[in-house]
This record gives C-alpha cells, sequence and structure tokens, in this order.
C-alpha cells in the first residue's frame, strides 16, 4: 500500500507547491517569463527526493532500485499530470490572455495553440520526471565496491 500511497501523496504535495508557486509569479505579472520555471525543477526534485527517502526509510534493508525508481517516477508523473490539469484550467478559462501574452515572441512564425502549450508542459514535466528520479536514485542505490582490507 505504502508504494501506492506514497508517490500519490508527495505527488499532491508537489503540485500544490508548484500551483502556489505559479500563482505568486502571477501576483507579480513575471508567470509569462520561462526563465522563473527552472525554479519547478528544484520544487519536483525536492518531492522526489523526499518521496524515495521515505519509501526508503520505511523500507529498511528491503529497499530495492527498482521499487525506488517506481515510487519517484510515479510521484514526478502524478504531480506533471495534476500540473498540466491546473496550467490548461489556468491558461484556457482563468486567464485566456495568458498563453497571447507567452507567445508573443512566437505567435508571428508559428500557430501555437492551448493544445500544443499544454502537451510540452506535460513532456516536460515527465521528462524532469525521469531524469531527476535517475540522479536521485544514483544517491540511495547500494553501492557494489568492495570494502578495502585494513592493512
Amino acid at each position: 500500500m505504502l508504494k501506492v500511497a506514497l508517490p500519490i501523496r508527495f505527488g499532491v504535495a508537489i503540485t500544490g507547491g508548484l500551483i502556489a508557486y505559479f500563482l505568486v509569479l502571477a501576483l507579480f505579472k513575471i508567470h509569462t517569463n520561462p526563465i522563473f520555471s527552472l525554479f519547478n525543477g528544484i520544487i519536483t526534485g525536492f518531492g522526489i527526493y523526499e518521496a524515495i527517502k521515505y519509501y526508503k526509510l520505511s523500507k529498511g534493508k528491503d529497499f530495492e532500485y527498482s521499487d525506488g525508481f517506481s515510487v519517484g517516477v510515479v510521484t514526478g508523473f502524478v504531480s506533471t499530470i495534476l500540473f498540466t490539469a491546473f496550467f490548461a484550467l489556468y491558461a484556457g478559462n482563468l486567464n485566456p490572455d495568458y498563453l497571447e501574452t507567452l507567445l508573443d515572441r512566437w505567435e508571428t512564425t508559428y500557430d501555437t495553440s492551448l493544445g500544443s502549450v499544454v502537451i510540452v508542459v506535460a513532456l516536460m514535466g515527465f521528462a524532469t520526471s525521469v531524469v531527476l528520479t535517475l540522479s536521485f536514485m544514483q544517491l540511495f542505490k547500494q553501492s557494489w565496491n568492495t570494502k578495502k582490507k585494513a592493512e
């Protein structure tokens, strides 16, 4: 049960952090600047790291690489799906001018719709989740190095 509930719980927490960060940026009218989305990786990374760490602590010596990897990926995918749904709702209904402001540089050369931006947001979230999980699992996996004997 822990392997299912834990990623959902942490995924929802990550989503809450991402939405709160996005809305704070929106208050200051800087949510259209893509450079601020780099902090999304820090929020997501912290949540994925904590989910894997908590899972490893609960499993103890029974912790396996594949289980930790699946916990991290599912955590990231849950947060990506939920944040993408929020983003689609925000850009499509709550602030329809947001997409126009975000894409004003490319609008003359590309015909970009809400659907394509939502797909890009989802793909970026999925890719970030996999890369961060693979990176963090290097910290949590058991070493195969042999112990040096005392001379």
